[in-house]
């Protein structure tokens, strides 16, 4: 890369352990003799020049911390061709040869657009989603099931007390893993996803009172952001079965708090592969967790992958849940 300079930056929605990847990003740059700028506020950063040089200590003391230092946004003006031409403008100016994006599916394309206008770019999956198609595993997920499972357990314990049934939904618009996930750790009668059909009379009634006749007598819903309905289901639980039934949304909780060791290790391992590419010479490439390793793939192929439901695991947690 002739102007031996990186930016970083994060876009969508934040994730834990966002913070680990900037700071792998920023020290295996400068080890291998880069200068790293970075970007507040995701491709808004670009467009408005926010922006400033990174040092080894400008990265300590974040791996743990939930959130990005960097700060994250969504830019309506950069979803035009006159606002990416003006974004690789100011990265030609400001001497920028390679840029690391941290997001998810619309921030690659983002990246994408860039990468053609002829500024190389290498982007990391950092949603708690985990609904990145091309990626086993995505930077945040980990942490993200965690909090839910602390806060239903927690729920759990008054539902216990008062023999009711807690009908929680979780967040995952597209993609029901981190709903599947947290509903087989807290032993939930129901989990209900996008990717499944889902009629409430069969798949969580019937089901209540079959564990009914065995003996159970307090429930745990777990229902994906992308279903949503959590009032009306409770409403409509305890006017069919008599259980007293009360509805939570977790909401942005699960977005925030220290990343586990999952989260910074595989953000870490991420963040130097994206330096490794750009070293090479490579861009318009997606980094990926595939079958325990980091991959890398390129954008438009990434993009246009399907993701693929564990219908194995789904049908674990309606065996066990009984």
């Amino acid at each position: 890369m002739e102007n031996k300079s990186i930016a970083v930056l994060t876009s969508g929605g934040d994730a834990p352990g966002m913070n680990a990847a900037i700071r792998a990003v920023v020290r295996t740059a400068i080890a291998k003799d880069f200068r790293v700028i970075g970007v507040h506020r995701g491709y808004n950063g670009l467009l408005n020049k926010d922006i400033f040089e990174m040092n080894l200590r400008s990265v300590s003391d974040i791996i743990h911390r939930g959130g990005t230092v960097l700060y994250t946004a969504r830019s309506e003006e950069y979803n035009s061709p006159e606002g990416v031409r003006k974004a690789a403008e100011n990265c030609r100016e400001l001497n920028i040869s390679g840029v690391v994006v941290i997001g998810g599916d619309g921030s690659f394309r983002g990246a994408r657009d860039l990468t053609n206008e002829g500024i190389p770019c290498v982007c990391l999956p950092g949603t708690i989603d985990n609904d990145i198609a091309c990626s086993d595993y995505t930077i945040g997920f980990d942490t993200a099931m965690n909090t839910a499972m602390e806060m239903v357990d927690k729920i759990r314990d008054t539902a216990q007390s008062h023999d009711r049934c807690s009908v929680v939904e979780v967040m995952g618009r597209r993609c029901g893993d981190l709903a599947l996930e947290t509903g087989i750790a807290v032993g939930a009668t129901s989990i209900i996803v996008p990717e499944m059909p889902f009629d409430i009379d069969k798949s969580i009634i019937a089901r209540i009172k079959e564990t009914q006749n065995s003996g159970k007598k307090h429930f745990i819903i777990i229902v994906a952001e992308g279903v949503g309905g959590v009032d009306k289901m409770a409403e409509y639980i305890q006017k069919t079965t008599g259980i007293e039934s009360r509805a939570t949304v977790l909401g942005h909780v699960q977005r925030g708090g220290s990343p586990t060791l999952r989260d910074r290790t595989v953000a870490s391992m991420m963040g130097h592969k994206a330096i490794e590419l750009l070293v090479d010479g490579l861009s318009n490439r997606v980094i990926a967790l595939k079958d325990g390793k980091v991959v890398d793939y390129d954008i438009t192929e990434a993009l246009s992958m399907k993701r693929e439901f564990n219908q194995k695991l789904y049908q674990i947690a309606l065996d066990i849940s009984i």
